[in-house]
This record gives structure tokens, C-alpha cells and sequence, in this order.
């Protein structure tokens, strides 16, 4: 058993470290530059060491590790409330010892290098989408002080080019100029765009666990794919239940006195899958108002009786908890629906 616990406050070239004996008795504090780091762990016993799981802390993690420490991560705002009065370096890395020594306290799994590499490929894609968005709005904003009204969507764009090119439509040159560069810079986003959805997609295909999660309906390549990059290994999750709370698809809860009051989705969890999730259940409600499910079914109840957003929150935790139960299980989709029915 290790008896030292180090507490790290990471940062770009000035590392804080705080030792401490698990009973809390201090050992030493001390401020380390970048290089003296890894020299320093590596002349150490073997210790438990505690960093906050922020940028480059997975990549510590691994090389911790290697050294022969047993290394943890804690989200941060596990540890801001054991700051003691005025915060710096050195309280943070004795905030992080104090709130791991708790013994109810939860730590964040580490990720693998490729699971950081796919994050990074699937957040590339995500942040050209915004920048092709925004052109677009910059796009109908311009055409918007002139008269012309244009929707909403990138399937808007070849309306768009028709106004610009269209001469009885009373734009000055230097607007059709501009407009045509703001094209050309929206084709230039498009195509990188299904350049790494392409890639994105072959990735999926490559990996047993994204196949199975694509055979539930409402889930694609992009889904099972964010599921693979973001999400810890489900065997961390108790049931289903606890990973539809830890994407943020619960209730806020305002319980008090044994009363149960129970508010909007708490958001409080992974933001990338939890809105690819939504948008997938999203799919499927409205393709129930074309195809109306089975008869008796939970989804057709739902929809005579609740609101079409509400139904979609619902459906996306009960996909969620599915997603669990597939990858724990190691199983394919199974329509309950129609097996009850036949």
C-alpha cells in the first residue's frame, strides 16, 4: 500500500506539488519546472498521486504510470470547494489532497492515446461546422440589408448563389464580390467537412463496438463514434441508469422535506453525446409522425400524450441506457417491441 499521496496543480511550465500522508500529515511542498517534473517523480517512491482532470492531465496520467505510481484524476469542481481562503498553485495541489482523501469521492477514468486522437478528429469536424455556420449567417446577413430574405440551413446555399448571380436583382459589385468569397470559403468548409466525415465514418466502421451501437435506429457513425472517444469503459457504470446521468439525460432534482420535485434535464454531463443522443432520439420521433409506431408501443403512448421535445429527452435516456446495455453485454440491438409483439 502506498503511504504518500501527491497532490499536482498542473500547469504549462510550473508544476505544484503537495505530499501528504494519508492520514493528511504534510510531507513536503515543493514548485517544480517542467523538466524537473518527470526527474522528480521518477526519483520518488512509488506514491498515490491526485491531478485535476484538465488539459494534458491524461498524458501525465499515462507517463505517472509508467514510472510506477497509482495516478487519479478528479474533476475540479471536486476539489474548489477544499480551497481554503485565497486561491494559488500551491492551495489547489492541497485542495486535491484534502477532497481525495474523501472517501466517497468519484474520479474521472483516464483516456487512452487513441481515444484522445478520435476526440481530437471528431472536435476538428464539430468546430468546422460553427465556422461554416457562421459564414453562412455572415452570408445571409450581407444579402439581408439589401432585401433579400434568405432561411435558415446549408441547404440554402444554392439560393443564395442564384441571388447573387441573378441580374435583375439590384446588388452593387462590391456586395456580388463579396458574396462570391464568402462561397467559395463555404465550399472550402464543406469539403473538409466530408473529408473528416468520411475519415470519422471509416473509423467506425473499423471498430467492433461502434458496428454493434449502429445497429440501434437513431444511431449513426457519429454517435457511436463520440460514444467510443468521450465515454469511460462501461463497466464504470453501475447500470444504465447512472450513464444516462452521467450524460446529463436526468432531471434536475429540488427534492426536499420527502417531496419529489423534479425539474429540467440537468445538462450536467457530456455535452457531445448527450446532443448527438437528443438528435438521434429527435430523428425518430419525427419519423413516428410519418410511420406511426407499433400500436401500444411506449413511443407511440408517449407521442399522444407529450409534447414532441419532451418525448425526444425521454427516448434519448432510454438509448442511452441501451447503449450501456449493449456494450456491457457485448450484444447486438434487440427490438423489444417486436418481440413482445410476436
Amino acid at each position: 500500500m502506498k503511504d504518500i499521496m501527491i497532490g499536482v496543480d498542473l500547469a504549462k511550465n510550473v508544476f505544484q506539488l503537495h505530499g501528504a500522508t494519508m492520514t493528511g500529515e504534510v510531507k513536503f511542498r515543493k514548485k517544480l519546472a517542467r523538466g524537473q517534473f518527470l526527474r522528480f517523480m521518477a526519483g520518488y517512491e512509488p506514491a498515490l498521486v491526485v491531478m485535476e482532470a484538465c488539459g494534458s492531465a491524461h498524458y501525465w496520467f499515462r507517463e505517472l504510470v509508467k514510472l510506477g505510481h497509482e495516478v487519479k484524476l478528479i474533476a475540479p469542481q471536486y476539489v474548489r470547494p477544499f480551497v481554503k481562503r485565497q486561491k494559488n498553485d500551491a492551495a489547489d495541489a492541497e485542495a486535491i489532497v484534502i477532497a481525495a482523501r474523501q472517501p466517497e469521492m468519484r474520479f474521472v477514468s483516464p483516456k487512452t492515446a487513441d481515444q484522445q486522437a478520435r476526440a481530437i478528429l471528431f472536435r476538428a469536424r464539430e468546430r468546422i461546422v460553427r465556422q461554416r455556420t457562421e459564414l453562412m449567417n455572415a452570408l445571409r446577413a450581407v444579402l439581408y440589408e439589401y432585401g433579400q430574405v434568405v432561411p435558415l440551413g446549408i441547404g440554402r446555399v444554392d439560393r443564395i448563389e442564384a441571388i447573387i448571380e441573378d441580374v435583375q436583382i439590384d446588388l452593387p459589385q462590391l456586395v456580388r464580390d463579396e458574396c462570391r468569397d464568402l462561397l467559395v470559403q463555404i465550399y472550402e468548409k464543406t469539403t473538409k467537412i466530408e473529408e473528416k466525415t468520411k475519415r470519422l465514418t471509416e473509423l467506425s466502421r473499423q471498430s467492433d463496438n461502434a458496428r454493434r451501437l449502429q445497429t440501434m435506429p437513431g444511431v449513426g457513425p457519429m454517435i457511436a463514434l463520440a460514444v467510443e472517444a468521450f465515454a469511460p469503459a462501461m463497466e464504470n457504470f453501475r447500470c444504465g441508469r447512472d450513464f444516462a446521468a452521467w450524460l446529463g439525460l436526468v432531471p434536475r432534482q429540488f427534492s426536499s422535506g420527502g417531496k419529489e420535485r423534479l425539474g429540467r434535464a440537468s445538462k450536467a454531463g457530456q455535452a457531445d453525446i448527450r446532443r448527438l443522443i437528443i438528435i438521434g432520439a429527435m430523428t425518430r420521433v419525427r419519423w413516428a409522425s410519418v410511420k406511426p409506431p407499433m400500436k401500444g408501443s411506449w413511443l407511440a403512448r408517449m407521442i399522444t400524450r407529450k409534447p414532441r421535445m419532451l418525448v425526444a429527452i425521454a427516448l434519448a435516456n432510454k438509448m442511452a441506457r441501451k447503449i450501456w446495455a449493449m456494450l456491457v453485454k457485448k450484444e447486438d440491438y434487440r427490438n423489444t417491441t417486436l418481440a413482445v409483439a410476436t
